[in-house]
């Protein structure tokens, strides 16, 4: 036998193999220590997506596209060609073109450090959970280059586009001793009120990352409800096929 072909061989290539797998699941949980709210999100609430739709072309859209999403789809929401023109867009003039910016990506990199990234699979690769924290936990902090900072995404270029509406949070760390366990526990306190109170806010923040689940995927309801008819339609077609089985084995048995 080879030396390559050895079982001991094998065995540690398996256990590398399986090493490289979980690493990668090892880190993304050790870089997310922080603890994530659940976002209170109804992909199946319309009036909720429509908001969130007029949120993100009126705060997110200036300066992040979202190259794989057409205007013309919006009117899956119930709206009308004319309630799009006059509402939500304000980039383009065209129902079929897609949502982009006219800031230069050169010039992003330039003002921001980094070129924002394009928002339309975001919430597919952050998760709603995610982005949920993440848009109300942004903090005031002098040194950093926007003047704003994220206990969710530190030292994040990114300033808080929604302060006039949340208002100004600063950020606190109180120590807690527990034995010979000192923690320190981060926490977000309003120092200047916003145009919006506490609740408004998580619903209008609600509202937008509605908005992107379904942007990230907008063929998912209706691919759901052909989900359970395909289900309900196996769980029919069981009865007889099972009974069709019983007659055709039953000489058998």
């Amino acid at each position: 036998m080879h030396p390559i072909d050895s079982p001991r061989h094998l065995r540690k290539m398996r256990a590398v193999f399986l090493l490289s797998l979980l690493f990668p699941l090892a880190a993304a949980t050790a870089s997310e220590s922080f603890q994530l709210d659940s976002a209170p999100i109804d992909t199946r609430d319309v009036v909720s997506i429509q908001r969130g739709a007029k949120v993100f072309v009126n705060y997110c859209l200036n300066c992040h596209s979202a190259g794989a999403m057409r205007y013309n789809r919006l009117a899956d929401l119930g709206l009308t060609a004319t309630q799009i023109r006059d509402n939500l867009m304000f980039a383009s003039d065209k129902l079929g073109a897609t949502m982009s910016v006219a800031m230069r990506a050169e010039d992003a990199k330039e003002w921001f450090g980094v070129a924002p990234p394009d928002l339309s699979v975001i919430a597919r690769s952050r998760g709603p959970d995610w982005l949920y924290t993440y848009l109300r936990s942004f903090y005031r902090d002098d040194s950093a280059t926007s003047g704003w900072n994220n206990v969710v995404f530190p030292n994040v270029a990114m300033p808080n586009v929604l302060w006039e509406l949340q208002g100004q949070q600063i950020l606190k760390v109180e120590v807690s001793r527990n034995g010979h366990e000192t923690e320190h526990v981060k926490k977000l306190t309003i120092a200047a009120p916003g145009t919006l109170g506490e609740r408004e806010f998580d619903a209008l923040t609600a509202d937008l990352v509605n908005y992107l689940v379904l942007m990230g995927e907008p063929a998912r309801q209706s691919r759901m409800q052909i989900g359970y008819a395909v289900l309900i339609f196996l769980g029919v077609l069981f009865v007889p096929v099972y009974l069709l089985k019983k007659d055709y084995w039953k000489e058998v048995h």
